[in-house]
């Protein structure tokens, strides 16, 4: 039987080319899983499907979370790919590889320029084995991943940018320009001059994490200026968390899988599809 799941290089190479960019959920079971594929078929929509070790943990391990994604992969009608999020140990990336991940990031941010670039190398050249792709990152959000505090002085140097994309051979770069992980405290301040000069010196697809709570017109902004993909875990999960709320406040709530659960799954949905949405604007 194939793969049904796709890797992220050209589906994130013709979103570059169309100035769209494809979602990438978090998700942490079936039925998560499931919201993205549904709402991709709706939307007509390709759709990563991502973890981190939270999720990891949470599913029990990569091999669960890829028979996960290869349920949601099998209902949809275009391409899935799974990906590994935020992986800081190259242990991690060749278990997500033998566990059958079409994807990969490796996060090593928070080491000098020479030792992330060569600990991505590493990564793209052993990926290559497994025919999948390689995301990686330079520069820090502020937020729950990077306890970043002034994020100003830690985004992405466009020249760093380039040198990093020559040197590995990644196929889509993670870049700082003023968003954080999980919700925001006060306005961001997204700087889009910075990611055009970024833009102008690499040309693989950019990706923006902490996407959750970004202005909508600063990611559209974003997209027409090299971002490929945006990553949603937050607000994903916040939505499936109202869903649960609002169900159980109604007059006719049944304590039954879909009066709770079904209701938490349908409102994720809508919020994927208002991001698909967003992310498709240019088309």
């Amino acid at each position: 039987m194939s793969n049904p799941l796709a890797t992220m290089k050209e589906m994130l190479a013709n979103a570059r080319a169309k100035k769209i960019a494809v979602g990438a959920f978090e998700f942490w079971s079936i039925d998560s899983a499931f919201a993205v594929a549904e709402a991709a078929n709706e939307m007509d929509s390709d759709a990563i499907l991502q973890i981190g070790h939270y999720e990891r943990d949470y599913l029990g391990g990569y091999r669960n979370a890829r028979k996960a994604a290869e349920m949601a992969a099998e209902i949809a009608r275009r391409g899935v790919a799974l990906h590994l999020d935020h992986a800081e140990k190259f242990d991690d990336v060749l278990a997500a590889l033998d566990a059958g991940f079409t994807s990969v990031m490796i996060d090593g941010s928070a080491l000098p320029l020479s030792e992330n670039i060569r600990l991505a190398r590493r990564v793209v050249e052993t990926a290559a084995k497994y025919g999948a792709s390689v995301e990686a990152e330079l520069g820090r959000l502020a937020g729950a991943e990077g306890a970043i505090e002034n994020a100003e002085e830690f985004q992405t140097d466009p020249a760093e940018a380039r040198q990093f994309v020559a040197e590995t051979g990644v196929d889509a770069l993670a870049v700082a320009i003023g968003t954080a992980h999980g919700f925001y405290k006060s306005v961001p301040k997204i700087n889009i001059a910075r990611l055009r000069e970024i833009a102008a010196q690499v040309s693989i697809p950019l990706v923006l994490h902490g996407g959750s709570g970004t202005p909508e017109d600063k990611v559209a902004e974003a997209i027409l200026n090299g971002v490929a993909k945006v990553n949603i875990c937050t607000e994903f999960i916040a939505a499936y968390g109202k869903g649960y709320v609002d169900a159980q406040a109604s007059g006719q709530f049944k304590c039954n899988v879909p009066g709770l659960f079904g209701q938490g799954q349908n409102r994720a949905k809508e919020l994927v599809k208002s991001k698909m949405r967003l992310f498709t604007r240019a088309q």
